[in-house]
């Protein structure tokens, strides 16, 4: 019922090499790749080992930064993402996540101008390639500093401005799981996603709150993904906890519980769509879901990953 990735920035001590080996084992067709990973391993070499696996990209991660706020110029970040259009273009990524980057100084509005500037300068060469350029918004309380896009309202009438099919939405639900606006705004943000990243918290979203893997926390995740794809929604669902509960957990452990839980969602939505499946078919899928759960609740100090800079929020 909708196409299921995981991405690289959960099993961010692993190399895009074991990865790939891995991803297949794990009932997995589609990789969310992030730049420092395909750097390392040069990105013509990771297009071939992508090919020669059948496995393909749902998105690539990620540029922006254009308001000056990482220490690089306006110019230098607009090269940063041509670099990375042409990177996404060659992995045969569809979708490059851009971050808007903080306000860095300016006012506000100025800082709206700067993006502004660099999509209008960047859609023309994305949509000659094929990629789309998918803004990605933050709640503010999460990461603070990391960008001054907070709100689905306000990212939506950015992206819907442009009037360029070339510019989307990056949704995450990690983030908006529980915006009181989304109801509302559902059938827009169908309509604009390009992707839609799922990780699960408890609480509200903060700097030292993990990205849980789906179902140990208290976001709506199935009903919401179900929502989104029920009103139009047919990009890739990227699955992407980073944390301390991943790290106990271990990676495999993580994959193998996302893959059932997807399939679980998928299964219950096609029955709510088309009627109950015949019996007996995936009826192991519930047998191993949640036996990692456990050690989520084990441990308190933070890990490697939940701390790792390579993806704002």
């Amino acid at each position: 019922m909708f196409d299921v990735a995981v991405s690289e920035i959960t099993s961010s001590r692993w190399d895009l090499q074991h990865e790939i080996a891995r991803v297949a084992e794990y009932g997995f067709e589609s990789l969310s790749l992030w730049r420092p990973k395909v750097s390392d391993l040069g990105t013509a070499s990771a297009a071939r080992l992508l090919g020669a696996a059948g496995i393909r990209v749902s998105s690539l991660q990620w540029a922006g930064g254009f308001t000056g706020g990482d220490g690089r110029s306006f110019t230098e970040s607009v090269d940063d993402a041509v670099e990375a259009i042409a990177a996404a273009a060659e992995l045969s990524a569809p979708v490059l996540v851009i971050h808007s980057g903080c306000r860095g100084g300016h006012t506000r509005s100025h800082a709206l101008r700067l993006l502004m500037q660099a999509v209008e300068t960047l859609a023309p060469l994305a949509s000659r390639s094929g990629v789309s350029l998918a803004v990605r918004p933050v709640a503010p309380q999460a990461a603070p500093g990391c960008s001054f896009l907070a709100g689905l309202a306000e990212t939506l009438d950015l992206v819907e401005g442009f009037g360029d099919p070339s510019v989307r939405l990056s949704l995450d639900l990690w983030h908006f799981g529980h915006d009181d606006q989304f109801a509302h705004l559902l059938p827009r943000l169908a309509a604009a996603a390009a992707v839609v990243q799922v990780a699960d918290r408890c609480g509200p979203p903060s700097p030292a709150a993990d990205r849980l893997p789906a179902g140990h926390g208290s976001l709506p995740l199935e009903r919401l993904v179900g929502d989104l794809v029920g009103h139009g929604y047919h990009g890739a669902v990227e699955f992407d906890p980073v944390g301390e509960a991943v790290e106990i957990l271990g990676y495999e452990g993580v994959w193998q519980e996302t893959r059932l839980v997807a399939e679980s969602w998928s299964d219950r939505l096609a029955a709510r769509r088309y009627g109950p499946l015949p019996s007996g078919i995936h009826a192991d899928r519930g047998s191993r879901r949640g036996q990692f759960r456990a050690a989520s609740a084990a441990g308190v100090r933070r890990s490697h990953a939940s701390s790792h800079s390579g993806s704002p929020g």
